[in-house]
């Protein structure tokens, strides 16, 4: 472009003429993407503390030891669409995690002559097929019954469903805040050069040639603004 040096002169001119205000839109740009760096970054979590949740929604199905085919029951359960993981808990370790659960008074448990907690299959599930799996896996055969924890998964359902909203709805708030700041900062520059674009008005110059250097200054403001902001980050 054969005008980019006089563009890129006009802009580091507008920018030495307002040194004051344009600092104050320098800073101001740094620090709202900073917020929007911010922002994603908690939401990055948030979306990593959902998928977390998730993955922790199980059910757990209690069988017929007598009756059932443990093997077959595993393999049946593990084919149910909406089961992302199937194992089975025996009766030693439903007793270790008790006795962990209890803490110091996992001592009661030594009040029983024999172990009194029973094998199950502990299901890992997908959310959103919690019914499905739930009368599929209770219809099997050999299967006692099935304690879904419903109540529990239902309210983790709905904090990751908060969470992936509530998110989604900042993101956006602080976005469009981002640019309707920069766009802000781009109009004050030409109301505070109005003078010198009504002359180059009268001259005949272009629409184009005449706004250009401020959109390059608004670049070079949110530019520098972004690598300020990279470097808040970083450290």
């Amino acid at each position: 472009m054969k005008n980019a040096s006089y563009f890129l002169k006009e802009a580091i001119r507008i920018v030495l003429t307002n040194k004051l205000s344009n600092l104050f839109s320098f800073l101001g740009t740094a620090l709202i993407l900073f917020l929007l760096a911010l922002v994603i970054a908690i939401w990055s979590i948030s979306s990593q503390l959902t998928r977390m949740l998730r993955d922790e929604a199980e059910i757990n199905a209690y069988f017929n030891k007598a009756a059932a085919n443990t093997e077959e029951l595993l393999n049946l359960i593990r084919q149910i669409d909406g089961v992302r993981e199937v194992r089975l808990v025996s009766e030693e370790e439903a007793k270790i995690r008790m006795e962990k659960i209890l803490g110091e008074e996992s001592g009661i448990l030594d009040l029983f002559d024999e172990n009194p907690f029973e094998a199950y299959f502990e299901v890992k599930i997908e959310l959103e097929k919690l019914d499905s799996v739930f009368t599929q896996i209770s219809s099997l055969r050999g299967i006692n019954y099935v304690r879904e924890n419903r109540e529990v998964l239902e309210r983790i359902e709905g904090i990751t469903k908060a969470f992936e909203v509530l998110g989604y709805l900042v993101i956006a708030a602080v976005s469009i805040t981002t640019l309707i700041i920069i766009s802000h900062m781009i109009r004050q520059g030409i109301y505070q050069n109005r003078e010198q674009i009504r002359t180059l008005v009268l001259l005949g110059a272009p629409d184009n040639f005449i706004n250009f250097p401020y959109i390059l200054l608004g670049f070079l403001l949110t530019f520098c603004g972004g690598s300020l902001q990279r470097y808040l980050s970083t450290y």
